[in-house]
């Protein structure tokens, strides 16, 4: 890359295009050579010769999926035809209870590092972190070019910033778009969706157009960016679509998602309510909309905002820099100044709607806040879904927050949150507008998938059209088949810290054992000679009994130790993983007898 000063370390550039017309209705090419017949001579007649019939076979198209099946999150799909890659969103996950001390899981990159030379670029439907956040982990091994509308790339742009990646090619691409991508022409098509400048995708190829929605949903009074281009998606259809991939989250939900618009009136609703608190709202640091809505109730009610949470502060300064965020004049105040207005002139908005531990709303209900303290004349307001598996974590939450004498409001009590992702009907309309021939449901858990199959046949598709995949499943395509190929490395892999990768299932089984049992540490000093005890064996425990209370139980530990330590020096063994071993299992029978636990046990010896 250039050190010229003048030149930003970001490479972006608007991307236009034509999409190159592969017409999935023509099958065969026919090559005619006629002869000349000769002069008519006694009233015969020659027919010109004709040669045989020349059929050009399209390319097959193979799709692998890498994240976001049978799972909410970690989006990230592949898509290979002749010997170009082409990757749509790069996500992460929440890790669930059973992930102790991890931060989040991202997929394994391994299949992609293997073919990293045939890949073109990435493609990113929205700036949502089940789309975005695992580019920082996969830019650090394999350095290709992003593509995204402008409020994405403004997002990416700046969680790369944090995580010291600047070499990166980012293209911002208009909304209706092209993207010449090898033999690929990705087109971008605008959806409704939680997040400004969220779109679906068509993937013109060889094989022909591949259709995916991305997360979206049909919302006719949206309150930035126009309704989902409906138009288009017919347009596709009628053209011909040879498979269509769609968003599954609301699947088994019927009827349509609620507009944004609803959320609108509940917030107005709950401000009188609360015309004499300090009103704290928890929602999505990405929906950007939901804090719009947020702020132009405040102007409404002479109210002052402040913003609490790092991401939250980041995604408001990028989209209000880029223009998605309306600010009016003297409305938004520093955290720091929340002492300086009386309680119900405060609006302050915040992380946590999931009930992080970490997050500013988690820090407040625990009282572990640096700048906030909650309690009497709260009227806090949580403005987004538990996702499947947070929720208990968020009803932990609700719970501190109430015994502190705050009011809270969630979503189940008052429309203060609507889905971005598309229900029933919603589906069945883009389903009849496109007409695919073969149908991939994606983005959910296999509840989900499996019910937006039900849909499909519902409205008259064959079963043997339809495909149920799993992450590391590869599908091939062509216009007279769907056939699963042999799978492709893929999993998930924990980033806990700055460590990436280096906590595995051991890891996470010693961490539960820990967490469940507890740990009994076993020292001792050996004469480097004979082996025999010089000193010890002392005992350690952590988590497992209070020593106070325990002393007879430690003191027979420390005795059977010994026991043990001393028949390895009558009977001349010295190998010390022969005599840890022996240790840990005859104490473990003695700790099992006697209290019904397996606390891990760790001999540590050393030679004086």
């Amino acid at each position: 890359m250039s050190t010229d000063k003048n030149k930003k370390s970001f490479k972006r550039a608007n991307v236009k295009g034509k999409v190159n017309n592969f017409d999935s209705n023509k099958k065969k090419t026919y090559k005619k050579s006629n002869n000349n017949t000769q002069s008519k001579k006694s009233n015969s007649k020659k027919q010109s010769a004709k040669k045989p019939v020349e059929i050009i076979k399209k390319p097959p198209v193979r799709i692998a999926f890498l994240g976001g099946l049978n799972e909410i999150g970690k989006n990230l799909t592949l898509f290979e035809c002749n010997d170009d890659i082409i990757i749509l969103d790069c996500g992460m996950a929440f890790p669930d209870g059973d992930m102790l001390g991890v931060d989040l899981v991202i997929p394994d990159f391994t299949y992609i590092e293997q073919n990293k030379d045939r890949v073109k670029g990435i493609v990113i439907t929205h700036a949502h972190e089940d789309h975005i956040g695992g580019l920082p982990y996969l830019l650090s091994k394999v350095n290709v070019p992003i593509y995204g509308t402008r409020l994405t790339v403004g997002l990416i742009e700046n969680k790369l910033r944090e995580h010291s990646l600047d070499r990166v090619n980012l293209h911002v691409v208009e909304n209706g778009g092209h993207i010449k991508l090898g033999c690929f022409d990705v087109e971008l098509i605008h959806v409704n969706h939680s997040i400004p400048d969220s779109v679906g995708v068509a993937i013109h190829s060889p094989a022909g157009t591949l259709v995916h929605t991305g997360d979206f949903k049909i919302d006719c009074t949206p309150m930035s960016g126009g309704m989902i281009n409906l138009s288009r998606f017919a347009q596709l259809g009628d053209e011909g679509v040879l498979a269509l991939m769609a968003d599954s989250t609301n699947a088994a939900r019927p009827g349509y998602t609620a507009t944004e618009q609803t959320v609108a009136d509940s917030f107005d609703t709950l401000f009188r309510r609360a015309r004499h608190s300090r009103i704290i709202i928890a929602t999505f640091a990405s929906n950007i909309s939901r804090v719009q809505q947020i702020i132009n109730c405040a102007k409404k009610f002479d109210r002052k905002v402040a913003f609490s949470g790092r991401s939250m502060v980041n995604y408001m300064n990028v989209a209000k820099e880029l223009g998605y965020l309306e600010v009016p004049d003297n409305i938004i105040i520093d955290i720091d100044a929340l002492k300086d207005y009386p309680m119900e002139k405060i609006v302050l908005v915040t992380t946590g709607s999931q009930g992080e531990p970490m997050s500013a709303l988690s820090r407040m209900a625990y009282s572990d806040h640096r700048k906030v303290s909650v309690g009497a004349g709260d009227f806090i307001i949580i403005s987004a879904n538990p996702i499947p598996g947070n929720e208990r974590t968020v009803g932990n939450v609700v719970d501190e927050l109430l015994k502190r004498g705050c009011e809270v409001v969630h979503e189940s009590m008052y429309e203060v949150h609507v889905s971005g992702h598309a229900c029933q009907e919603e589906l069945k309309i883009l389903h009849s507008l496109v007409k695919p021939k073969y149908f991939i449901p994606v983005h959910g858990e296999q509840k989900h998938l499996r019910k937006h199959m039900d849909l499909a046949l519902s409205l008259g598709m064959k079963k043997q059209d339809i495909f149920i995949g799993d992450i590391g499943k590869m599908v091939e395509l062509t216009d007279d088949s769907m056939k699963e190929l042999a799978p492709v490395p893929s999993g998930k892999v924990f980033v806990d810290g700055l460590g990436v990768g280096d906590v595995g299932s051991i890891v996470l089984r010693d961490r539960k054992h820990l967490g469940q049992d507890g740990l009994i540490i076993i020292v001792a000093s050996l004469d480097v000679y004979d082996g025999h005890v010089i000193s010890g064996p002392d005992i350690v425990s952590r988590g497992f009994v209070y020593v106070r209370e325990s002393e007879d139980l430690l003191e027979e530990i420390k005795q059977r130790a010994l026991d043990i330590l001393e028949d390895c020096a009558e009977r001349n063994i010295h190998e010390w993983g022969v005599i840890k071993n022996k240790i840990k299992d005859d104490v473990a029978k003695l700790i099992l007898q006697r209290t019904r636990r397996s606390p891990m046990i760790l001999p540590i010896l050393m030679e004086v």
